[in-house]
């Protein structure tokens, strides 16, 4: 399988990647809203998803899966979360991989309006299953109380469909935004 990335140069596309990385760890760390949920567990309400979906969008899947990884990983090392740095590491990846993959399909480059919605409302869905799943798993395998896992779940599970939301009502058209800047300054987008 061809590796499928839209800076052509791999030099640009390393530091393409590196930017959208410092770009999610960025938006992760400044722009939420801690929400606790009991204990030492706690959730956030924020922009960090627009930027892992715009990654999918402008990378394609490997690049901008790599991209929202390692961003949202690296403010789990530094941030608090170190125990779930792994697990975001991976959960992250998949969301950018699978937008990037639906939205680069078939010719290669994100084009459609169609296309990219399914691709981003994918991507995010995709992750809000995975978050919610480790929860829970992470919640049972340590012998918490039934009530006790709902309770948690009650409150995150609104909080990660809204991040879902504002991923792809930001993120849709701020790849739009950008792409037309890219094409236009020659450094993407056939």
């Amino acid at each position: 399988m061809k590796v499928k990335r839209n800076f052509e140069n791999p030099t640009v596309n390393l530091a393409v990647t590196g930017l959208m990385a410092a770009c999610v760890f960025v938006a992760t760390y400044f722009f939420n809203i801690k929400i606790p949920v009991g204990g030492t567990d706690k959730t956030m309400i924020g922009f960090a998803n627009v930027f892992c979906i715009l990654s999918g969008l402008l990378l394609g899947p490997v690049s901008g899966g790599l991209a929202a990884g390692i961003g949202s990983c690296l403010f789990d090392l530094l941030g608090g979360w170190a125990s779930s740095a792994p697990v975001t590491l991976v959960t992250k990846f998949l969301m950018a991989f699978f937008c990037g993959l639906i939205a680069w399909g078939g010719d290669g480059t994100a084009k459609k309006l169609s296309r990219v919605i399914v691709a981003a409302v994918t991507g995010s869905l995709s992750y809000c299953a995975m978050y919610l799943f480790y929860s829970w798993a992470k919640l049972a395998l340590v012998g918490s109380a039934w009530q006790a896992i709902q309770i948690q779940l009650a409150v995150k599970a609104p909080a990660t469909l809204i991040n879902a939301a504002i991923a792809d009502v930001i993120g849709i058209p701020l790849f739009y935004v950008l792409r037309g800047a890219l094409k236009r300054s020659g450094l993407s987008y056939r």
